[in-house]
């Protein structure tokens, strides 16, 4: 059983009605904040599509389903806030996150990348 950072009675409403996604352990297990997250055809009744990853994640650990897991949305915006200007992009969206300066970072369209559908 996995053993995530954030328990439960701790998770506040940050972004609600934006339904599952995907996230990396990285993010929810490890605590990176997320590094990369795009946004897919949902795959099912529910699915926002979104996608969460911390960016260092390699192909072999994104190739074990044992690395991610389902969440509602509002869980991983309680792991990174930054993620909640970005939730009602469109499909296709893909954004990766820049250090900008020591203290501060942003999230950055990509545009030369896409998910697979």
């Amino acid at each position: 059983m996995k053993e995530f950072l954030l328990d439960e009675r701790v998770i506040r409403k940050k972004a609600m009605g934006h339904g599952l996604c995907i996230a990396s352990d990285e993010i929810t297990i490890e605590g990176y904040p997320v590094g990369l997250m795009y946004r897919e055809k949902p795959l099912k009744d529910g699915d926002s599509g979104w996608r969460f990853f911390s960016g260092t994640e390699d192909q072999k650990y994104l190739n074990n389903p044992n690395n991610h897991s389902e969440f509602d949305v509002n869980v991983i915006a309680n792991y990174d806030a930054s993620i909640i200007p970005l939730l009602d992009s469109a499909i296709g969206s893909v954004f990766e996150r820049f250090v900008t300066s020591e203290n501060d970072d942003e999230f950055k369209p990509v545009t030369d990348w896409s998910p697979l559908d």
